[in-house]
C-alpha cells in the first residue's frame, strides 16, 4: 500500500466505512479515525457494536471520506479491518485523542459507564 492513497483522509474528520453482513449487503457507518505514519487508518467504536460484529465475520471493508452524516465526499477505497490491542491500540487512542477534543469526554463516560471500547487498523489494498 502506497501512502498517495490515504492523501483524500489525512485532512479529514470523519470516515464513512462500509461493512458487509453474512448476505453481502453493505452497511455504511461515519466514523472517527486517525491516519498512522505507519499508513494504516485506525477506528474507535464501541466494541461491542455491529460493525465490530461484521468486520470479525468479515474483514473486507471500504472507506471514503465523508461528512458529519455519512455524506461521502470522496472516492471509495476496498481495504480489510482488524481488531487492534496492546501498544498498537494505545498509540492510536493517543492520536484520535489529539485529533478530537471530544473524544476525551467520550473517554470518560466509557470508564463510568463501563462500556468496552475496540480500535480497528483499516489497511487500503
Amino acid at each position: 500500500m502506497t501512502t498517495d492513497r490515504l492523501a483524500p483522509f489525512r485532512h479529514q474528520k470523519y470516515l464513512n466505512l462500509e461493512t458487509f453482513k453474512r448476505d453481502g449487503q453493505g452497511v455504511k457507518t461515519p466514523v472517527w479515525f486517525v491516519v498512522r505514519e505507519t499508513g494504516a487508518v485506525y477506528v474507535y467504536t464501541e466494541a461491542r457494536s455491529w460493525k465490530v460484529k461484521r468486520i470479525r465475520n468479515n474483514p473486507r471493508v471500504r472507506v471514503a471520506p465523508c461528512d458529519m452524516r455519512g455524506h461521502v465526499t470522496g472516492e471509495w477505497q476496498a481495504a480489510t479491518a482488524q481488531l487492534v490491542s496492546g501498544e498498537e491500540e494505545q498509540a492510536a487512542n493517543r492520536l484520535l485523542d489529539r485529533k478530537y477534543f471530544l473524544k476525551k469526554l467520550f473517554n470518560l463516560l466509557t470508564k463510568l459507564n463501563r462500556h468496552q471500547r475496540a480500535m480497528l487498523r483499516i489497511e487500503l489494498v
